[in-house]
């Protein structure tokens, strides 16, 4: 008969083999870590974001915070009247308005939102005067642009002339139907981890063109269209915003991450559980776009979309690369 000592020795070698398994089980989402953090590095979506990645770098590199190094990203594309969908020059709703949508996210999960603001070229900017200098978290329409401009922000005329043209030839039918990769190419989502260690993020658009005035997509959402974990990871989102809100999309692909999965993985299940309600409301899954970005704490990173053609950008210490994401609809 086995005494006491033999029962603990035998039970002691089960809860390893038993922990061996579980290990086991999950080597595909988990991949091997040597200790060894691939930092600074920031990502970010569509392939304006080679530029925005850019002007990111110029911080990271010199050590600086990844929260300064994602406003100052984002705002190369706000800036830039020839980006259609983002800040100055993006395309107006189906009243001929730009009204533009941005948040950002820290280390220490401080967060600020604007919506629907109006005349304002760098929302992102907006939104971080809101994380810093007000008690709240969004401020939306006229109070956004009221605050903005109490803040020493410049009003300013974001209806560029070839913008104007096309919302002109839109009225002669106004018919809206968004085209997949075409008015969703419509978010500039930045996530970056810089070489403290620490995680921010940022997301700014002008949204879907010829949107009813008023609406506002997942982009200046926390949880929905970013989300910034500093102890797991971070997430951005890109695409038909109101698909990324269904499921919380950000924050969903963090907590996935928080389980043990990969940002790969984690990207890909936020984007099959869209699919599956997607089919589950009959719609027609080639009429939407969504993908999704992450970044986990060992500098990790992944994405995965609905349908080809989005693609995201990626720059640490060994350059900076445009990356077309994985899909599922082969």
């Amino acid at each position: 008969m086995a005494n006491r000592r033999d029962f603990i020795k035998t039970a002691a070698i089960g809860s390893v083999a038993m922990a061996l398994n579980s290990f086991k089980s999950n080597e595909d989402e988990i991949p091997f870590f040597d200790g060894k953090v691939n930092k600074p590095i920031v990502i970010s979506t569509w392939n304006f974001g080679v530029k925005a990645n850019g002007a990111a770098w110029e911080i990271l590199k010199n050590n600086g915070r990844a929260l300064d190094a994602v406003e100052a990203g984002v705002k190369i594309p706000e800036g830039d009247p020839t980006e259609r969908s983002v800040g100055y020059g993006g395309r107006p709703d189906r009243d001929g308005r730009v009204t533009l949508d941005a948040c950002i996210m820290d280390e220490n999960a401080n967060i600020g939102s604007v919506a629907c603001l109006e005349h304002i070229k760098h929302p992102i900017s907006v939104a971080r005067a809101v994380m810093e200098k007000t008690p709240h978290v969004m401020l939306v329409g006229d109070g956004a642009l009221q605050f903005a401009l109490s803040q020493g922000f410049q009003k300013e005329n974001l209806l560029v002339e070839d913008s104007e043209k096309e919302w002109k030839e839109w009225l002669k039918t106004s018919h809206y139907k968004p085209i997949a990769n075409i008015e969703n190419h419509d978010t500039i989502g930045m996530i970056a981890l810089d070489s403290s260690g620490n995680l921010s993020g940022a997301c700014t658009t002008s949204g879907m063109a010829f949107k009813m005035h008023g609406r506002v997509g997942d982009s200046p959402i926390i949880g929905a269209g970013l989300y910034v974990d500093n102890e797991i990871g971070a997430a951005t989102a890109t695409g038909h915003g109101e698909e990324v809100i269904r499921i919380s999309g950000c924050h969903l692909v963090v907590e996935l991450m928080r389980q043990g999965k990969s940002p790969q993985k984690a990207c890909e299940e936020a984007v099959s559980r869209i699919v599956k309600l997607t089919k589950n409301r009959g719609k027609n899954l080639k009429d939407i776009q969504v993908g999704f970005i992450a970044l986990n704490k060992k500098g990790e990173y992944g994405s995965y979309c609905i349908q080809g053609g989005f693609n995201y950008a990626v720059n640490q210490t060994s350059g900076n690369k445009l990356v077309d994401a994985d899909y599922f609809l082969k």
